[in-house]
């Protein structure tokens, strides 16, 4: 089934795209393409590559917890906070900064800090459209 998105939603991924969503897109390409050269780290490339799309056009889309994550989770999030999670949450940081410089940006600013946790600690999440988040695990 195609998804219609809203108007309001493409012009904030549009605006998101050029102010912040492609550069913050390239750092996580970055670090899956890093990942993807460790070997050992496949998987987290592929987490990596997956939140790419959702930092590249995210107004419309939301992450929840997956029910059946388990302790391979949550050790695999401890590995990715120390090899690449921090990196990506400064980038998110940083980038916040000068989008709440300008009136324009402020809600772009938030987002980006919205989207720390995620940066941090990405396994056992899963990425799903804004209006099935509450309906997807019940």
């Amino acid at each position: 089934m195609l998804k219609v998105m809203k108007p309001i939603q493409l012009v904030l991924n549009v605006l998101w795209l050029v102010f912040a969503g492609f550069w913050l897109a390239l750092g996580y390409i970055a670090a899956g393409i890093i990942c993807f050269l460790l070997i050992v780290t496949i998987p987290f490339g592929i987490a990596s590559f997956r939140i790419a799309t959702y930092v590249l056009w995210p107004f419309g889309r939301t992450t929840v917890a997956k029910p059946d994550a388990g302790a391979g989770s949550l050790i695999g999030n401890v590995i990715w906070l120390i090899v690449a999670g921090w990196w990506l949450a400064l980038g998110h940081l940083l980038t916040s900064i000068p989008l709440f410089v300008s009136i324009i940006g402020i809600p772009f600013g938030w987002a980006n800090l919205k989207l720390i946790p995620l940066s941090l600690l990405p396994l056992g999440r899963e990425i799903v459209d804004s209006d099935q988040a509450f309906a997807s695990y019940r």
